[in-house]
């Protein structure tokens, strides 16, 4: 069975999505069978890899139109395979209302589908909503892209207190992945120190990897490519392929 990794964060601006996009990637690059799941109405995810915007997508998988393993696209790598998101996404937090057993759905969905991959990496919505939700009951772990800056720590409470929540009603299986540091500059003093206050609170739940700020990064997603495909040669890729080692290592998934 692969690991469902949710990258989740009810703030925006974190790099939830260039985590999720990166670190699958980076995993694929490492032979794994990876499928990135775009669970964000924005479809950042869907256009960080190259893939169009406003086709048939995960909506139609948790919507009941159709099986999830048709709605599997192709990417510019051969391990790497995504299930696109769509603006009908939107429209899915207010008609899940009604479905039965509705926080579920996700998880039926991948269940299809899972015998195929190493790893499922899920983009979820800046926000505690029922697709958020619907991710974390599908997940074995949660990651949480942390920014390096004063107001992100204010944030945490919320996301590990929901976390919090579904284990306890819905997912008892759920764990921490652990806290990455992203953004980070070394010039900042600030962002030294939320790391130290990061690393004394979740200890060996904080990931040594920290995503620095670094402008291939940000450029990448502009050319529907992950950092690795964009500049390889990038502290931005080189830091996505030690988070991606990091996971490998600590989930013990060999080839």
């Amino acid at each position: 069975m692969p690991r469902i990794i949710s990258i989740a964060n009810q703030k925006g601006g974190v790099g939830k999505t260039t985590t999720a996009v990166n670190l699958a990637a980076s995993l694929a690059v490492a032979e794994r069978r990876v499928l990135l799941v775009d669970f964000d109405p924005q479809s950042n995810a869907t256009s960080g890899v190259g893939v169009e915007k406003n086709g048939r997508g995960i909506y139609q998988a948790v919507a009941g139109q159709e099986a999830l393993a048709d709605l599997i696209r192709e990417t510019e790598l051969r391990f790497l395979k995504l299930v696109p998101s769509s603006r009908d996404l939107t429209g899915a937090e207010v008609e899940l209302v009604d479905y039965e057993a509705r926080e579920f759905r996700l998880k039926e969905c991948l269940s299809q589908v899972a015998g195929a991959f190493d790893y499922i990496v899920i983009d979820c919505p800046p926000s505690l909503s029922i697709l958020t939700v619907n991710a974390l009951v599908a997940s074995d772990s949660v990651l949480i892209p942390l920014q390096c800056e004063y107001y992100a720590l204010e944030g945490i409470s919320e996301i590990m207190k929901t976390i919090g929540l579904i284990k306890a009603k819905l997912n008892p299986e759920l764990v921490l992945e652990g806290v990455l540091l992203t953004m980070f500059d070394s010039r900042n003093r600030l962002a030294h120190q939320v790391v130290q206050e990061i690393r004394s609170h979740f200890g060996e739940k904080a990931f040594k990897t920290m995503i620095p700020r670094n402008v291939r990064l940000s450029e990448s997603p502009s050319f529907g490519k992950p950092v690795i495909l964009y500049d390889v040669q990038s502290t931005g890729a080189a830091s996505y392929m030690e988070l991606a080692k990091e996971i490998v290592e600590h989930n013990g998934i060999v080839q």
